[in-house]
């Protein structure tokens, strides 16, 4: 057990255990960030689609963890991180971790548009789906507006093009990112069509709208901005509290599509967490 140093005595407490889904850019920051120490985490395994590439990452962590299957990773755990992609959260993550009753962390959010499904599953077996803040900030802000009425949550997204390439939606409009060299709207719609068109690249408008007004209120642009290096956000909140705006500048990951942030902040959802609700932004 791990213990908690309070004034008068020490409060032990039980070890959770974590298991990671996926080990892209995010989930191998993860993975580290568990293994140098987190109170009361310990990381139980994790899995990915190259286990050729996987394992040799997991041996090299100070305390080597295993790599596990999918199902063996859900009963090592009891809070499941997926770091992976919407359809392998749809396929296989969700359903299963929360059919075993295991708490999930989602990454990839615009993957829980819709998925009444996953709530009432989550509900019946008493596990919860958090949704971290990611690559924004601001989210209390827009959770507190929402006790009162909102009239509009927009919100525009400037990347660089590489940072858009193999989207469904740049393939099917059949957009030439290399021949961008000035900034270009290149997307307009709403948070549901633009999780659907971007699916790696704005998860960030999911988790806006889960927080807000919802999917289909929440209304996006996104740019390819090859002026700059960062990925940038701004979003703006309009109510009878009055005018909320956020930007954000972030420097991207070794992957193009995430920014930094994302991983810093379920670092952070990990360290000072608690359970709240089915669905919970962190």
């Amino acid at each position: 057990a791990a213990v908690i140093r309070v004034p008068g005595g020490m409060i032990p407490c039980a070890i959770m255990e974590v298991g990671v889904v996926g080990l892209g850019a995010i989930g191998r920051q993860l993975c580290r960030a568990l293994d140098e120490g987190i109170v009361g985490l310990h990381l139980a395994g994790a899995t990915a689609r190259d286990r050729q590439k996987a394992e040799p990452f997991l041996k090299s962590l100070g305390s080597p963890a295993p790599f596990l299957s999918l199902d063996e990773l859900v009963r090592a755990s009891d809070l499941v991180i997926e770091a992976s992609t919407q359809a392998h959260l749809r396929d296989e993550i969700a359903p299963r971790t929360l059919a075993a009753g295991k708490d999930l962390v989602v990454l990839s959010c615009g993957g829980l548009i819709g998925r009444q499904d996953w709530i009432d599953l989550a509900t019946a077996n008493r596990c919860r789906i958090y949704v971290p803040s990611a690559a924004i900030a601001g989210l209390d802000g827009v959770k507190g507006a929402k006790v009162g009425v909102i009239d509009s949550v927009t919100m525009e997204t400037r990347k660089p093009p590489r940072g858009l390439a193999g989207a469904p939606w740049i393939e099917s409009q059949k957009i030439d990112l290399d021949a961008i060299t000035r900034e270009t709207l290149i997307f307009e719609g709403t948070a549901t069509e633009a999780c659907r068109a971007f699916p790696a690249n704005v998860n960030v408008v999911a988790a806006l709208s889960l927080a807000g007004i919802g999917p289909e209120k929440t209304r996006i642009r996104i740019f390819a901005s090859p002026e700059q290096p960062l990925n940038r956000h701004r979003i703006t909140v309009q109510g009878e509290f009055g005018r909320l705006t956020i930007e954000i500048e972030n420097v991207p990951s070794e992957n193009p599509r995430t920014g930094k942030l994302s991983y810093l902040s379920t670092i952070a959802f990990l360290r000072v967490s608690t359970p709240m609700a089915p669905i919970e932004n962190r």
